[in-house]
């Protein structure tokens, strides 16, 4: 994906079934890894937005995933992010899971940003960054 955030997971053996081939639940812990490892790269922890009087979280309000093809233990993977869209509360991203330049799993995921059991608005500091404009 053109302009994507990347980083590398290796599979292990408690992300895998009985078999041997990673279990479905895992991959979202991937995806969940890259969309952080995104904004850590920003310069924003997330603790830096979720400490103080203006805390604030994201939570995943939609996702549609296609499992292309499974992965096995010791795999080296590729789980590839790419913002697209932000509106008031919500962004939309695009995620890839690779192994080599194969694809695994792609994924559309909208996340909420939250505060007080609220929805929020993005913060315009994240939203420049990320090079999103508000729709």
């Amino acid at each position: 994906m053109a302009g994507a955030h990347a980083i590398s997971v290796r599979v292990y053996y408690e992300d895998t079934d009985f078999s041997g081939v990673v279990y479905h639940a895992s991959y979202l812990r991937f995806m969940e890894r890259g969309r952080t490892e995104l904004i850590r790269d920003l310069g924003i922890e997330q603790r830096e937005l979720f400490d103080g009087d203006a805390a604030l979280g994201f939570a995943v309000r939609r996702m549609l995933i296609d499992f292309v093809r499974p992965a096995v233990m010791d795999d080296l993977l590729t789980i590839e992010t790419r913002p697209t869209l932000a509106r008031g509360a919500t962004m939309e991203l695009d995620q890839r899971i690779l192994r080599g330049q194969e694809v695994l799993i792609t994924a559309q995921v909208k996340v909420a940003c939250v505060g007080g059991g609220k929805a929020r608005r993005i913060p315009d500091v994240l939203r420049h960054r990320l090079g999103l404009e508000i729709l």
